[in-house]
């Protein structure tokens, strides 16, 4: 399993896509999983930009990673956003479920995304909603990388505001230097 991680915006969609077709990978977006589960008032709490509790995220994250018949082949989107998700995810890991390679973090400023994000005209990519997203991202996912680091998670940072063709270049380069592919 690789995580791609990064704020909103900064293109883990695009790049999951490229990469999972570029080795063989189940793509899993967090995003497109809540969009298809998600009803009622889980709906309108992420339309205005907040996340649902670890909980609800891991029951959901669970019976997906459940259909799956390998769960080695996974390129996670999206996943873990938390701390006590990260901590479900390594308990997983060290019970020999996954084999957790790297994490790979798109790196992209605020400026850059949210000017991405308003041009893509999701109905959930409102003003507000982006700036709720970033403060999220900020409380909970940015402390989240360097608890992975603490668990000898190889993370790897990566220049999300490059090209589309670039940022892929160097995610590749930095699947082959982590070997987690073969």
């Amino acid at each position: 399993m690789i995580l791609l991680m990064g704020i909103a915006g900064s293109g883990k969609g695009t790049q999951g896509k490229m990469l999972a077709d570029q080795h063989g990978l189940h793509l899993i977006s967090m995003g497109d999983v809540l969009r298809m589960y998600v009803t009622g008032e889980q709906r309108e709490k992420m339309l205005a930009g907040g996340l649902l509790d670890d909980q609800e995220i891991i029951a959901i994250i669970d019976k997906v990673f459940t259909s799956l018949n390998d769960n080695n082949d996974i390129l996670m989107d999206g996943f873990p956003r938390t701390i006590p998700q990260a901590e479900w995810l390594m308990e997983q890991v060290k019970a020999g479920r996954f084999d957790l390679s790297a994490a790979l973090h798109l790196v992209a400023s605020r400026d850059a995304v949210k000017e991405r994000l308003l041009k893509r005209a999701r109905i959930d990519d409102t003003e507000a909603a982006i700036e709720a997203r970033f403060d999220e991202y900020e409380r909970s996912t940015q402390p989240l990388v360097d608890w992975l680091k603490e668990q000898d998670v190889k993370v790897v940072n990566i220049n999300a505001e490059q090209s589309v063709e670039a940022v892929n270049a160097d995610l590749v380069k930095a699947l082959e230097e982590t070997n987690p592919i073969t």
